[in-house]
């Protein structure tokens, strides 16, 4: 799955997840998260730890 986080101006960061882990940025700025560090991510978000800015 793919993912694009377009903002203003021309950034346009994807999230790209795979089997093996997590894609997050666009062409050399990205980063990479295993399977278990992207589900701690996503069960902060679920729990209103992490929330918009």
């Amino acid at each position: 799955m793919e993912y694009k986080l377009c903002g203003k101006g021309s950034c346009c960061p994807a999230v790209k997840i795979g089997a093996e882990g997590v894609m997050i940025g666009e062409d050399a700025n990205t980063c990479r998260l295993t399977p278990s560090e992207w589900n701690e991510l996503v069960k902060l978000v679920k729990s209103g730890k992490a929330r918009e800015l």
